[in-house]
């Protein structure tokens, strides 16, 4: 998010407010309005912060048409709204965009290649194959498919692809999707009757014309059967004539237990290659490394006490020497164990567990329910499995009793008890849905 960004967005919350006092009295003005604090204006989605779950429940209930036209008026209607509910959400959301850097559908051109890159044991396979696909070295590496936990570089990897490809090549066309956007295009075709009609032509240009066709996440196109289908095609389209496609994700093809059989074939294809998380070798120069970059001086006692403390991945890593440099530069402090210790707590804060209302939030759309669904009286049998896995997923991932996920669900605790019960005895034999609930888990704790 940009300084400009923040800016513009103030700028229009403040016509539409103006608008509103217009309208509305001022007693509600002031209740639920008044301290609201434009956050971003991101891919023409204006985020307000507004003062807290009440008021935002408030506003969607009663006050939301009015605000939609008033925000229609002030920017001729190509702006959404989003609100958050109070710091908390506030921070949550700023923290989501941080998480998300790199992994945008394009790239900040030279931002990760590979010469900033730093190599290790856990990923030293991974690169080699990476640069080689690159220098387009490696043929038989067709699809390249690398594997790994969250943070640990992936991402770093498909941008030094393109970026170097680019420079040594610059006519070739690169395209870098994550496989949820193109499954939300292609859902967007099958709703506009475009699928239907066969006027797929810009959708198919787009996707089967690349020289070479990046994929970000490409776990989460297994169990869904339209997105498989025409991944496919376009999958055959690329490699048929003479194209690279290069895949990531967070877990092997033989590990895909929904993934279509002829795409675990063709993703097997080529060269398989795993990216582990760093050694503490690697992790120390990697703090360094990014330290140097943002020219931030750390002493060997300081990398050493991040590097042994933050073991999981390399964003983390990166967010500590963000942090220490925001210590350094706004508030003038030294950089010692101490303030080292300080930044590594406000990064794990700044990225919270999961609550009850981001499981339910994340259960609705992974199910293809509309908001507010499982807390309703709905029993239709989509949203009641939907609802047995939200119940699942709260006791599991938050430390909510049984009788306080019935009251957050609406449901007497014996209910709760019993879905519960049933998603955790189908797990254990029904292979699918066990991979589905892990999709979904992933989902919840990349973007809480």
């Amino acid at each position: 998010m940009t300084h400009e960004s923040a800016i513009e967005a103030g700028k229009i919350w403040s016509d539409v407010c103006g608008q509103l006092r217009r309208e509305l009295s001022g007693t509600t003005m002031s209740t639920f309005f008044d301290g609201a604090e434009a956050i971003a204006l991101i891919d023409s989605t204006l985020v307000v912060m507004v003062g807290g779950v009440v008021a935002r429940d408030n506003i969607l209930r009663n006050h939301m048409s009015r605000v939609e036209n008033a925000l229609s008026a002030c920017t001729g209607g190509n702006i959404s709204l989003r609100l958050l509910a109070g710091e908390e959400e506030r921070d949550a959301f700023l923290g989501e965009l941080d998480d998300k850097r790199d992994e945008q559908t394009s790239f900040r051109p030279g931002e990760f290649r590979f010469d900033n890159f730093i190599v290790g044991n856990s990923n030293r396979f991974a690169h080699a194959a990476a640069l080689a696909v690159a220098e387009g070295k490696a043929r038989n590496y067709n699809p390249l498919f690398i594997y790994g936990g969250s943070g640990l570089g992936k991402t770093h990897l498909l941008s030094a692809i393109a970026d170097l490809r680019r420079r040594n090549d610059p006519d070739c066309r690169i395209l870098y999707t994550r496989s949820e956007d193109f499954t939300n295009e292609l859902i967007a075709q099958i709703r506009e009757g475009r699928i239907r009609e066969g006027r797929t032509e810009e959708f198919r240009q787009k996707y089967r014309s690349p020289d070479i066709l990046l994929v970000d996440d490409v776990q989460f196109i297994a169990g869904k059967e339209s997105t498989q289908e025409e991944f496919f095609n376009t999958f055959n389209a690329i490699y048929d004539r003479g194209g690279q496609i290069v895949l990531t994700s967070d877990r092997p093809p033989k590990d895909m237990s929904r993934l279509d059989e002829r795409l675990r074939t063709r993703f097997e294809w080529g060269l398989i290659a795993d990216i582990q998380p760093p050694d503490i070798e690697t992790r120390t120069a990697i703090i360094s490394n990014k330290a140097a970059a943002i020219g931030l001086d750390l002493s060997e006692s300081v990398v050493a006490f991040i590097a042994e403390n933050i073991t999981a991945n390399v964003r983390q890593l990166e967010g500590v020497v963000k942090k220490l440099l925001a210590y350094s530069v706004l508030l003038g402090k030294k950089i010692d164990i101490e303030t080292a210790s300080s930044a590594i707590g406000d990064v794990f804060t700044e990225n919270p567990a999961p609550t009850p209302e981001s499981i339910i939030s994340a259960t609705e759309k992974f199910f293809g329910l509309e908001e507010g669904s499982l807390a309703s009286k709905k029993r239709d049998q989509q949203t009641a499995r939907a609802r047995h896995v939200a119940v699942y997923l709260i006791r599991t991932m938050t430390k909510l009793s049984l009788p306080e996920i019935g009251r957050v669900l609406d449901r007497h605790h014996s209910t709760i008890m019993h879905s519960f019960e049933i998603v955790d005895a189908e797990r254990k034999i029904d292979s699918k849905f066990d991979s589905d609930l892990r999709d979904l888990t992933f989902n919840i704790t990349n973007h809480a």
